[in-house]
């Protein structure tokens, strides 16, 4: 095996040992996925999810902050406002790059560099444009451009051009740093973390590690808000949700109770219609009379053969 494979693997396990929550990252995939198929074969690799993105949804702040709310608060310090300019000029990668061009771009980039010296962050930022017009396939000039947007506290634009830089060459470990310090400006935690340490993987040095060293508990600890504020949020739809269903039970039964008192309404009413003709006769005394005579005896009922209404009460006695 090639050394200097053998030495980056090394770098990556002394990582992980610093921050197990490093495989979180995406661009891990392959490697958590290589070790969850080897099962127990390999000891101190646990699952691990990725890390979960900010919610996009704003948790409303209780009249009174909560002790958790303080912590938070303390979280925010050296957090800035993101910029908000418009997008700044990107190139265009369907054009053909010639080597003239390159070496333009090579130029317009050593001048950009003595601008900065010069403090001249603006002229720097206008002359790395320029040479990202000339060469837009370079990812190295879009992060130090990024650069510059971190030094001039405009996190957004230095997140564009590393995102940029990121597609174009996915192994550009400054991108991951640079994007990485533009979102510790904006206190983005999770994902300050999760460059850096994809920055550490890809491009180790001292003053990434230790940055993302400063950034670890604070992620965390935005993690664990973020689950107990999620937490919270499914408790309250299951009450509300139970509160809906208790309603709909009520309604239910209501209806039904309003059946049940309507089907023994119309249960009466059939009854009635059904004797109504029975207890019409009941009260006609001559149809008494005839019943009687019968009853003492039964051959007088050839009396009454004509007697319609007499011998439809007789059939409903029977």
């Amino acid at each position: 095996m090639d050394p200097k494979n053998v030495g980056d693997l090394q770098a990556l396990l002394t990582l992980y040992k610093q921050d197990p929550t490093l495989l979180r990252a995406k661009q891990l995939n392959f490697l958590r996925d290589s070790l969850e198929s080897m099962g127990d074969t390999i000891s101190g690799f646990q699952r691990i999810e990725p890390f979960p993105l900010r919610g996009k949804e704003e948790v409303k702040p209780a009249d009174q902050p909560t002790s958790e709310e303080s912590d938070l608060e303390t979280e925010e310090e050296g957090v800035i406002k993101p910029d908000e300019d418009d997008p700044q000029e990107m190139g265009d990668e369907t054009v053909e790059v010639t080597n003239d061009m390159k070496t333009e771009a090579e130029q317009k980039k050593e001048e950009a560099y003595a601008a900065l010296e010069e403090g001249e962050l603006q002229n720097a930022i206008d002359l790395f444009t320029e040479a990202i017009k000339l060469n837009p396939q370079s990812s190295h000039l879009y992060t130090n451009r990024a650069s510059i947007f971190v030094r001039m506290q405009k996190p957004n634009a230095a997140i564009r051009d590393c995102n940029k830089a990121s597609e174009l060459n996915p192994e550009d470990g400054q991108a991951y740093k640079w994007r990485g310090k533009a979102h510790m400006l904006l206190g983005h935690w999770e994902e300050a973390a999760e460059d850096l340490a994809l920055g550490c993987i890809w491009d180790y040095d001292d003053d990434t590690n230790s940055l993302l060293k400063e950034v670890q508990p604070r992620a965390l600890k935005m993690i664990e808000h973020h689950t107990k504020c999620k937490r919270r949020s499914t408790l309250k739809k299951i009450q509300k949700l139970q509160e809906t269903l208790n309603w709909i039970k009520c309604i239910l039964e209501e209806q039904e109770r309003a059946q049940m008192g309507e089907n023994t309404w119309q249960w009466m009413v059939r009854i009635c219609r059904k004797y109504l003709d029975f207890f019409m006769v009941i009260i006609d005394p001559r149809i008494i009379l005839a019943w009687l005579d019968v009853t003492w005896n039964p051959d007088n009922i050839s009396k009454y053969r004509d007697n319609r209404k007499f011998m439809k009460f007789i059939g409903q006695v029977e």
